[in-house]
């Protein structure tokens, strides 16, 4: 198994710390707005790395922090006339509708920096005893220039982020690239007793605190999107290397940008759509898959066009599933033939290519298509004209879902589908009893009621199969 590493910018074979053990910890949202198409992008692929890291035998650890104190949620929270902590539980709530409905799976742990303010005052006055960090007017910022390897992440030198710092003539630092890791308290704002006095935390200290604390001092995983690279992940290894005198992060992973015209998808640019939008529009099961159809690393355009793609491929693996359900059910009794079982047991040979493109800097898109390329092989198996057992064609959806779910592909309809599906069945059925009974009238007028209702039926001689146009 490789993984592209940002930090040596190749691709490296994945050796955890501890044998069959994997610490991974991805950046969260800092929650002050409904999650947008952008932020869904390291949601969704991180949550299948974790998935295949877990198909693959790991025993995964994973941490996804929420950012719940920050000028923004501050910013929020006058603009409503309520608190910072409700704003922060409004969205931490709004997060999990739409991370559940896009499939994602919940994080081991999912900390918050108002939980772990104990923990970061400790690494700060850590920092400021070893000369990382000082203090001035109730503010400690990190010393930049100290920490040697500083843009050792991003591939920049010293001296270039020199000459990019802006300079603040009334600026307090020692130097312009010096970062926050303590605010002095703002009269409103929230804030906790510190050996400086009132304040908050800044922002990079929160995850260097709560990595450190959930998963230890060296973690095998770190990911995010590309924007974070710097300066966020970049203080992140600064702070975290010069309190505990040893390697952060192993391997360090991040997901391209979804871009609009060619520009990043950001709520600062305000050129974003929210995942709810999005999902009003296409639904959160084409979002998943518009993702999942890129490598992780490539930028990604979002279209109605690219969804509209998405959906269309959905609706074929839903096909190939609802095929197999129906044969599982309506197949000929009996045990499985040599001949079929020869057949089931040749599908393996997907799962060896499904397995080495995941290996591969777990490539999602060829994953994909290899699913395709097995689907082609079983319709042609698994087909009214084949009259299958139940034994073949649930051999065949084995190893179908089995490797859909690696990439948490969604099969089950969402709960509002549900009773159109059952009103669906029992106009199937009122048209069998009817064909029972002769009444052909009233048969023809239940196939054209569905036809109008983009429902279109198949008389096979398992019995009737039925699927949206």
């Amino acid at each position: 198994m490789r993984f592209y590493n940002d930090m040596t910018m190749q691709k490296e074979e994945f050796v955890p710390i501890e044998e069959g053990k994997v610490r991974m910890y991805a950046c969260g949202p800092t929650v002050y707005n409904y999650i947008h198409v952008g932020n869904a992008r390291p949601i969704i692929m991180f949550d299948v790395l974790r998935r295949y890291l877990e198909y693959r035998g790991y025993d995964v650890t994973f941490v996804q922090n929420f950012t719940d104190v920050d000028d923004k949620i501050i910013n929020r929270a006058n603009e409503e006339g309520i608190t910072s902590e409700e704003v922060a539980k409004k969205y931490i709530e709004e997060y999990f509708v739409d991370a559940q409905a896009l499939g994602v799976r919940a994080a081991t742990v999912h900390p918050k920096a108002t939980e772990n303010i104990q923990q970061i005052i400790e690494i700060i006055e850590t920092l400021i005893e070893k000369g990382y960090a000082y203090e001035v007017q109730g503010d400690v910022y990190y010393r930049t220039l100290k920490f040697k390897d500083y843009g050792k992440l991003s591939h920049q030198p010293i001296e270039d982020l020199q000459s990019g710092a802006r300079i603040d003539v009334n600026d307090i630092k020692e130097n312009p690239l010096d970062f926050a890791l303590w605010k002095a308290a703002k009269p409103g704002e929230p804030s906790w007793e510190s050996p400086w006095g009132q304040g908050r935390p800044g922002w990079h200290i929160e995850c260097s605190a709560m990595s450190n604390r959930y998963l230890g001092k060296t973690i095998d995983i770190h990911c995010g999107g590309s924007d974070l690279t710097f300066p966020h992940h970049e203080n992140e290894i600064a702070q975290s290397e010069a309190a505990n005198g040893c390697k952060f992060v192993n391997y360090w992973i991040h997901n391209g940008f979804i871009n609009i015209d060619n520009k990043k998808m950001s709520k600062s640019l305000g050129n974003f759509f929210t995942v709810r939008e999005a999902a009003d529009a296409y639904g959160y099961d084409c979002i998943r898959m518009f993702m999942l159809m890129s490598h992780y690393r490539s930028p990604l355009n979002y279209s109605g066009e690219i969804l509209m793609q998405a959906k269309a491929a959905l609706e074929r693996l839903r096909t190939a599933k609802s095929n197999l359900d129906f044969f599982v059910q309506n197949g000929k009794d009996g045990e499985i033939s040599a001949e079929d079982a020869a057949f089931v047991e040749s599908l393996g040979k997907y799962r060896e290519k499904f397995d080495a493109v995941m290996d591969d800097d777990f490539n999602t898109a060829d994953a994909i298509s290899v699913i395709f390329e097995m689907v082609r092989e079983i319709n042609s198996a698994v087909s009214p004209a084949s009259d299958p057992t139940k034994a073949l064609a649930e051999g065949c959806r084995s190893i179908f879902v089995e490797l859909c779910d690696v990439l948490g592909i969604p099969f089950e309809a969402a709960s509002e589908d549900d009773d159109f599906a059952k009103e669906i069945e029992e106009k199937i059925a009122a048209r069998q009893a009817a064909r029972k009974e002769k009444n052909w009238a009233e048969a023809d007028r239940i196939r054209d009621e569905l036809k109008a209702q983009g429902i279109i039926l198949e008389d096979t001689p398992q019995g009737v199969k039925w699927k949206k146009a």
